[in-house]
């Protein structure tokens, strides 16, 4: 039985890795690789810390033999595998957790790191301490939220804690709160936003056309209305629970 769990432990990596190394250039710029992130923080809740360090690195050195793209396929991505894993587990499955460790693991601390293995190793000039930082931070937050609505709904199902148990993970139960489904609109705009983002690329629609700037407008419309409807359903719903209380 558990020889039959770690077979499909690695079954399901190798799946994450293709997947990683097809969908990685996806919106992907340097210093930006949204579903890189998407990868790790699913990997994370699907199987743990180090299973998504092992699966961040092999995707990473796949990607920089086969594909040329520079180290930072591993600086920024390994940190955030890593960090990603370990805060889920110390939250006590919290998806949200999972989540922030990717954003502080690769926007911050894999950003800072790539500085010095950019400008020494690779010799790339003009860059400084945090020049990273803010596009690593955008393609995690993107990245992120894709990963958190889809993990979401896996949970609501009930189809998470079935498919942690089937590979031996420690099973957690990360129940919909009100703050959960505020986040889970969030993250829908998020997707939306990479959605038209996509469209002008997929129909060869020019950069400077009015076709590509409505795209662009409808991108962050879209994010931006989703944030403040996630904020006016949290505000909303937490007047109703008190006022249910205190009836």
């Amino acid at each position: 039985m558990k020889g039959s769990k770690s077979i499909l432990k690695l079954v399901v990596l190798s799946m994450l890795v293709a997947l990683g190394v097809v969908i990685s250039p996806i919106l992907r710029v340097e210093g930006m690789c949204p579903m890189a992130h998407f990868i790790n923080i699913v990997c994370s809740v699907f199987m743990g810390p180090w299973y998504s360090l092992l699966c961040a690195t092999l995707i990473g050195i796949i990607r920089m033999t086969a594909m040329g793209i520079p180290p930072l396929a591993l600086t920024g991505a390994v940190f955030g595998a890593l960090l990603s894993g370990l805060a889920y587990r110390l939250f006590k499955g919290r998806i949200i957790f999972a989540v922030l460790g990717e954003i502080i693991g690769t926007g911050i601390i894999g950003a800072i790191v790539s500085y010095p293995v950019m400008d020494l190793i690779m010799g790339k000039e003009g860059l400084s301490l945090f020049f990273y930082v803010p596009s690593f931070i955008c393609g995690t937050l993107i990245g992120g939220s894709i990963a958190y609505f889809f993990l979401r709904k896996l949970a609501d199902a009930g189809l998470l804690m079935r498919l942690q148990d089937k590979l031996g993970s420690p099973v957690y139960a990360d129940k919909r709160t009100i703050l959960s489904t505020a986040i889970t609109i969030a993250a829908f705009g998020a997707i939306l936003f990479v959605v038209f983002g996509l469209i002008p690329g997929i129909f060869g629609i020019e950069e400077g056309t009015t076709g590509n700037t409505v795209f662009r407008i409808l991108s962050y419309a879209a994010i931006a209305l989703a944030v403040v409807t996630a904020a006016v359903y949290y505000v909303v719903m937490k007047v109703k629970y008190k006022d249910s209380e205190t009836a």
